[in-house]
């Protein structure tokens, strides 16, 4: 038998010590431990079960001959007839470059001003005036769509708007550039921007907290005037947010958003109006083909998800930032 080391005091009584004997006692500690947390992001997880993932479902009606009285099962099968009807279909290519073009130029011009609007706001020393402009900013993101339009079209009457009495001022004749098909997009881009820069700016504010005050003081250190510190300091500090809202928004380029473009189209613009979202109202709502306009729905959720994949794809190679 050995001998006992003296220096060792047992105590037989002692109680043994806790730990985890598995991983979900560990699981169980966190979930508690964050359980303020879930339940604030519980109503936006029921959000996004109850009117995203469950209407997926639907999905399956693009490929059927869906009747409304028959049901989802009892509607036959048809496979691919929508599709392959709407890729041969004349407004294919139409509708793919009304919704791209529009996309684009929503993207092209409407992302640099948030970033623009925050760098601006950023260097305001007066903090009333600050404040003031952020609130004018921020209040058209809570207006409806259909009230933003409707000013739209107000502010461009021919006959009794702003524009075209600032045009007569001029000395020049009005036009009604709602009807015209050239300026559908600028309008659409113009106030999309007008409605949603000021929110937009609130994620590349705080982006800008997070810069340590301390890289401008040895920027100015080294003679760096506030133009290079904007460029080499401020904008670099900002990229990773800048490249993540990027890659949101170009996922979006083909998934416009349907009440804003229905409201300001009229038959005088479908040439350059009519999108992906407006035909799958139509088809859908007005001529009743749910399964058409199921399909063509479907297609523009499979090419959006292609835009995000590749824009995360080129994020991570040349940037180092990605969503995933």
């Amino acid at each position: 038998m050995e001998p006992v080391n003296p220096a060792i005091e047992v105590k037989p009584d002692a109680p043994p010590i806790s730990v985890p004997s598995n991983k979900r006692t560990l699981f169980l500690k966190r979930l508690n431990r964050s359980k303020y947390l879930l339940i604030l992001f519980l109503p936006c997880l029921i959000y996004y079960v109850l009117f995203k993932y469950l209407p997926m479902f639907g999905l399956i009606i693009s490929f059927k001959d869906y009747n409304l009285f028959k049901g989802v099962w009892a509607s036959p099968w048809i496979g691919l007839k929508y599709y392959k009807m709407f890729f041969e279909s004349p407004d294919f290519l139409k509708l793919f470059r009304n919704t791209f073009l529009l996309g684009v130029s929503t993207v092209l011009f409407g992302f640099p001003v948030p970033v623009i609007l925050a760098l601006c706001l950023n260097e305001v020393k007066n903090l009333f005036f600050k404040r003031f402009v952020q609130t004018v900013s921020y209040v058209p993101h809570f207006i409806s769509n259909v009230v933003v339009i409707g000013m739209v079209v107000m502010f461009l009457s021919p006959t009794t708007g702003i524009v075209a009495h600032f045009v007569k001022m001029l000395g020049w004749q009005p036009v009604n550039l709602l009807v015209q098909p050239q300026w559908f997009r600028p309008i659409y881009v113009l106030a999309d921007i007008w409605q949603h820069a000021g929110w937009g700016s609130i994620i590349f504010l705080a982006a800008l907290t997070a810069i340590d005050p301390q890289l401008y003081e040895a920027a100015a250190i080294d003679g760096a005037t506030r133009w290079k510190q904007l460029w080499n300091v401020t904008i670099p500090g900002i990229m990773p947010a800048m490249v993540i809202m990027l890659i949101l928004n170009i996922g979006h380029i083909i998934d416009i958003g349907f009440e804003k473009v229905y409201l300001l189209m009229n038959p005088a613009t479908y040439d350059a109006g009519d999108i992906f979202s407006t035909f799958v109202y139509r088809m859908g709502l007005t001529l009743g083909n749910y399964s058409y306009g199921t399909a063509v729905d479907l297609f523009t959720g499979v090419i959006s998800l292609i835009f995000i994949y590749a824009a995360n794809f080129a994020g991570r190679k040349f940037s180092e930032t990605s969503l995933w």
